[in-house]
């Protein structure tokens, strides 16, 4: 029923339905459909044999709550520079990286000079909307 439904979706389904009780064959009411256009109408007893099921309410899907937008202090856990770290002068910002002897320093390296690139920009945000 419900692969020739997904076929022929302009096709009633007590149509659909009477036809395969008629044929017993997939196939059969689907040439039927394909050669004819259509599906003759199940005659008046065949309602009071196999009633219409009332259709289902649509469940409405649960959308999950959007998520909370992370910021960049909370994504490099700076909340704990916030307070401590003094403005940071410009010249520090970003500056040129010296390369390191392991991998381990160069990341260290690289999420000390985030994090100083981050508050800078905190900064200077802060300092644009005081003025």
């Amino acid at each position: 029923m419900d692969a020739v439904t997904a076929v022929f979706p302009d096709i009633p389904p007590d149509n659909i339905r009477y036809d395969l009780l008629k044929t017993g064959s997939v196939e059969q009411t689907t040439n039927n459909i394909l050669e004819r256009g259509f599906l003759d109408a199940p005659p008046a007893p065949y309602y009071t044999v196999y009633p219409r099921a009332p259709a289902p309410p649509p469940t409405p899907t649960p959308t999950p709550p959007p998520p909370k937008k992370e910021t960049l202090i909370s994504r490099y856990d700076l909340h704990n520079r916030l307070a401590t770290e003094p403005s940071i002068p410009e010249s520090e910002i970003g500056g040129k990286a010296v390369w390191e002897d392991s991998p381990e320093k160069r990341e260290a390296s690289l999420k000390e000079r985030k994090a100083k690139m981050i508050l800078a920009a905190r900064q200077r945000l802060l300092a644009k909307e005081t003025s």
